[in-house]
């Protein structure tokens, strides 16, 4: 559900003086481009720098997931935009982040985006989901699509992402930024990978290759063939989905390239 997005100024005065009471005296506040999830997202600049302002109307059905996000900030690895603060007031929840000045990363055959992409899905593999914020379970979000008796594979403690669209890693210098933490969860490490090999293959890899991109990760290397099976045919009934409830291109896209990555998945007899 997209929202309308509006610029910073239009924001009533007595929130504006609240972000100016974190940040010192706001000069200038341009909104950021793409996206369709928040009412506000603007790049400020204030006394003490320039802020990423998010934000969304408390009363949206989607305002659970940016708290969701502010939550688990805390705990997210350093290749992960540091959360300033979090603002509720006169109608809207706001989140000051960390400027991150990127660009999105290219997943294209031989980019070299891809190793420093690596390199932050490492860093993530190494933190656990913290138990004292509820967030959903890999069982759960899968549990509509996995096949009969296979869900007890995606059960874990690692805090996945689960979303690696282009969009959502941000490269900026020699390192890959993990960004929009909406909808984080609690599952088998092995999860991150093969959602990562999904994307690479809409990128343009061969589904061989992709798969070999998420063997360079130990959770997923050493994860037992039925676990990868269940999370193949899962994906593909997921995109399947998605795909006729709303058929645009690259929606369809990604049904048939999880399809194709379910048959690659499915052990060998």
């Amino acid at each position: 559900m997209s929202i309308t997005r509006i610029p910073f100024e239009r924001l009533p005065a007595d929130i504006r003086r609240a972000v100016a009471d974190k940040t010192g005296t706001v000069h200038r506040a341009t909104t950021a481009p793409g996206g369709m999830n928040s009412g506000i997202a603007s790049i400020v600049e204030t006394d003490s720098g320039s802020v990423f302002v998010k934000g969304i109307p408390s009363d949206h059905p989607q305002v659970g997931a940016q708290r969701r996000e502010a939550a688990i900030a805390p705990h997210l690895p350093a290749s992960c935009p540091r959360l300033y603060w979090h603002l509720e007031l006169d109608g809207w929840s706001l989140l000051g982040y960390e400027l991150v000045d990127g660009r999105h990363a290219d997943y294209t055959p031989g980019s070299q985006d891809l190793p420093l992409v690596e390199a932050a899905l490492v860093d993530l593999q190494k933190v656990a989901a913290p138990a004292d914020i509820d967030i959903k379970d890999a069982v759960d979000r899968w549990a509509d699509y996995a096949p009969p008796g296979t869900l007890q594979h995606f059960d874990g403690e690692a805090l996945l992402h689960t979303d690696y669209a282009p969009d959502n890693v941000l490269i900026v210098g020699d390192r890959a930024r993990l960004v929009d933490w909406a909808w984080p969860t609690r599952g088998a490490a092995w999860i991150d990978p093969g959602t990562l090999a999904l994307r690479l293959m809409n990128a343009g890899h061969p589904v061989e290759a992709a798969v070999a991109f998420a063997d360079r990760f130990p959770s997923w290397r050493n994860a037992r063939p039925e676990a990868l099976a269940a999370f193949g045919a899962a994906t593909a009934s997921l995109w399947g989905e998605i795909a006729e409830e709303n058929g645009t291109p690259w929606k369809l896209g990604m049904a048939e390239h999880a399809a194709t990555l379910a048959r690659a998945l499915r052990p060998v007899p």
